[in-house]
């Protein structure tokens, strides 16, 4: 006959009280770690699919808890990137210093190679030092809010400033307009070769198709353009495209 303690109890209940009380309370720490690995995992996986398709260096945050359910069902419910130094190359045109995008309900496409938000916003800043290297000539900050200048010394006519507000030229180009230069001396070639360096507009072709710009704005660094769109594509094949 076993034996009991004083409340009658068999100890052998007691022992087996003991190994499996611990064990119930560490299922729900068990589940808590999984998720957690499988969450620094989906973003380390897409931090460097982004970093692959854009040539930034990115961080990745994926919102809401827990995660494992939300890859089950093959979405997410959230995920903002915040990316820097996108470089220029043959294919973009210009360099986008900081990029923070902001999606929702993130799924991967049926080939692999994309994946595809219900919804995003985004903001990009780029400085003056990118969009000079972009039109070849350098360019700052304009007198008046909206406006970029630039400082032009031309032989036998001497400094004049040139002056154009900044202004959307497409879905996600930067287009300069309302060009004004300060000289009533510059001969008309020379009127003429600023005129068309303003005329071309930037495409932001390194961030993510489908995103259109909202507005345009000028500070001390730069041109801070934002974005939004619906059904934007993420390209994960090292690849990045946008419209212009």
């Amino acid at each position: 006959m076993p034996s009991t303690d004083p409340t009658g109890r068999p100890r052998q209940f007691w022992r087996r009280r003991r190994v499996l009380v611990p064990a119930l309370a560490a299922i729900p720490l068990l589940t808590v770690g999984a998720d957690f690995t499988a969450l620094k995992f989906t973003e380390w996986q897409t931090a460097q699919a982004f970093d692959d398709a854009t040539g930034a260096t990115s961080q990745v945050e994926i919102q809401g808890r827990p995660v494992i359910p939300q890859l089950a069902r093959g979405t997410l419910d959230r995920v903002d990137i915040s990316a820097k130094d996108i470089p220029a190359d043959s294919a973009n045109p210009i360099a986008v210093a900081e990029l923070d995008v902001h999606m929702t309900h993130l799924k991967r496409n049926s080939d692999a190679d994309t994946a595809q938000a219900g919804s995003t916003t985004a903001t990009a800043l780029v400085t003056y030092r990118d969009i000079s290297d972009a039109l070849g000539i350098e360019v700052k900050a304009g007198a008046t809010p909206g406006r970029v200048a630039a400082t032009v010394d031309a032989p036998l006519v001497g400094q004049f400033e040139v002056s154009a507000r900044v202004a959307k030229g497409g879905p996600t180009s930067i287009a300069f307009e309302d060009l004004t230069i300060d000289s009533d001396q510059l001969p008309d070639s020379a009127r003429k070769l600023i005129n068309d360096i303003f005329a071309r507009p930037i495409p932001l072709q390194n961030i993510p198709r489908g995103l259109a710009l909202d507005s345009l704005s000028t500070n001390s660094s730069g041109l801070t353009a934002r974005l939004s769109g619906r059904d934007v594509t993420f390209r994960m094949d090292g690849s990045s495209e946008s419209d212009t």
